[in-house]
C-alpha cells in the first residue's frame, strides 16, 4: 500500500466517523463495536 493510498483510506475513515458523529451521535460505531464483540467472542468459541 502506497502513502496515497494510505492517506486517501485515512481520511474516508475520518469523514465517515465524522458523519456518524454529526448524524447519529455515535450510534453506528457502537453498533458495529457490539457486532465486532460478537464475532470475537463467537470466534473463541470455535477455537
Amino acid at each position: 500500500m502506497t502513502d496515497r493510498i494510505a492517506l486517501w483510506l485515512f481520511i474516508l475513515i475520518v469523514v465517515a466517523i465524522g458523519l456518524d458523529y454529526w448524524l447519529q451521535g455515535f450510534d453506528g460505531l457502537i453498533f458495529l463495536g457490539g457486532k465486532l464483540g460478537n464475532l470475537i467472542e463467537w470466534m473463541a468459541f470455535w477455537r
